[in-house]
């Protein structure tokens, strides 16, 4: 199995190997992610493959230093896309739920020169994430990283329903002031 840099050098090289090797070393992960979202295999693998497209089509400007974390994007992204469009005006999916909570923390701008650097907004998040105890940074992240309901999160801390539910809310309050001080809401 080849390495991250490996593999994306194939990507750099456009050669056609760069897609079936990363099918072989992330082939599982991101289809995990991707049905945790979905909830079906076909739709699953529709997204999957709709993800190698997006990483042939951005590799040659982009070179992450994270291969899993970019295709997990790229593949996030495709799953949230599907999802709304199957759920419609329903919108009740857990998944989706839980994306629109933290869009709540950065308000939208459609003006150019309101929009921000993606890579600066990345590096605040890290530093929010990074600056919350364990058990909050848990929290955070089985909810907004890996989709998880707040009745899974509660059972896997073993605490209520309302506690978790209690405890996002905090968190996203101290995101958007997180974020407001770094002038990414002004």
């Amino acid at each position: 199995m080849l390495e991250d840099n490996e593999i994306i050098d194939l990507y750099w090289a456009r050669s056609q190997r760069a897609i079936s090797e990363t099918d072989i070393k992330y082939r599982n992960r991101c289809l995990s992610i991707a049905k945790k979202i979905l909830n079906d295999t076909s739709d699953s693998e529709e997204c999957l493959n709709d993800t190698y497209l997006t990483a042939w089509n951005r590799m040659p400007s982009e070179r992450p230093d994270f291969l899993n974390a970019f295709l997990f994007r790229i593949i996030k992204n495709h799953c949230m896309n599907r999802l709304r469009y199957l759920t419609g005006a329903k919108r009740k999916a857990d998944a989706v739920l839980s994306i629109d909570e933290l869009e709540e923390c950065i308000s939208g701008r459609s003006d150019t020169e309101g929009e921000f650097d993606e890579n600066e907004l990345v590096k605040a998040l890290n530093e929010f994430v990074e600056s919350l105890d364990s058990g909050k940074r848990f929290i955070f992240m089985r909810r907004y990283w890996y989709l998880d309901s707040q009745a899974q999160i509660a059972e896997k801390c073993s605490v209520t329903e309302a506690n978790v539910k209690t405890i996002l809310a905090r968190l996203r309050k101290n995101l958007r002031s997180f974020l407001d001080e770094r002038g990414f809401n002004a």
